[in-house]
């Protein structure tokens, strides 16, 4: 759950830092914040 919370502040981070983002951004943004999230549920023990 702690990890879910750490991306979903990702994406809420995202989307008010960076509101004119376009869709493309927008997608890779989202792409790496999910290898992110893969990335912390591998090497914690969140």
């Amino acid at each position: 759950m702690k990890i879910y919370i750490i991306w979903l502040l990702g994406v809420i981070i995202w989307n008010f830092g960076f509101p004119k983002a376009s869709p493309l951004e927008d997608v890779l943004v989202a792409i790496i914040l999910s290898f992110a999230t893969i990335l912390l549920k591998k090497y914690t023990k969140f």
